[in-house]
């Protein structure tokens, strides 16, 4: 997806004239690579079209991320998985910094990229990444795949992990759809 090169569709607005409410919300994202000069601008400038449903959103996304009982590095690897099931080099470039600040290794960032995923991970991010891959390709959870890797959850990590996809589908719709550019700052994080 890195040869294709497309326009934007929506001219990103300025992050610097978003609303106070926005800008405190997206001081509680956890870790350091989401900030600063990798902060996904691009992408929140287009959602600033509709300031009511981007405002709302980051709530709920912040929240959540910080409620969930996944844990940062858990959730980094499952939007990773997310942004190759969407083809979505965005997510996937601007995640794979914080999935190294939480300590996923290239080799493992490879093997995420993999299909079927290769034995590179422990039970429960198997787990994780396998309940992912059903909810992406199957919409559902097919019940042998819920029988084999549902005990490595808790009932409620289950209902994080399919809020965790449904969030990334909508970030991965949005930048592919929308044709966000990624930031000169992921310019040598290799793509999908």
């Amino acid at each position: 997806m890195d040869s294709k090169i497309e326009k934007p569709r929506l001219r990103p607005l300025d992050t610097a004239t978003m609303s106070a409410g926005c800008k405190e919300i997206l001081k509680r994202i956890p870790g350091d690579a989401l900030k600063g000069e990798f902060a996904p601008v691009n992408v929140l400038g287009t959602l600033m079209y509709n300031p009511g449903t981007l405002e709302t959103f980051l709530d709920y996304w912040v929240t959540s991320k910080l409620k969930m009982g996944l844990t940062v590095r858990e959730q980094e690897l499952v939007i990773l998985r997310m942004a190759v099931h969407y083809r979505c080099n965005y997510v996937w470039k601007h995640h794979v910094p914080v999935a190294i600040e939480f300590g996923v290794t290239d080799d493992q960032l490879a093997a995420v990229k993999e299909f079927p995923l290769p034995h590179l991970f422990g039970a429960r991010e198997e787990a994780l990444l396998i309940l992912t891959d059903e909810l992406v390709t199957e919409r559902d959870i097919r019940d042998e795949i819920y029988e084999k890797y549902h005990g490595h959850l808790h009932d409620s990590e289950l209902v994080d992990l399919i809020s965790l996809v449904s969030q990334y589908v909508f970030f991965s719709l949005a930048n592919n759809a929308l044709r966000v550019e990624v930031e000169p700052a992921f310019k040598d994080i290799a793509g999908l």
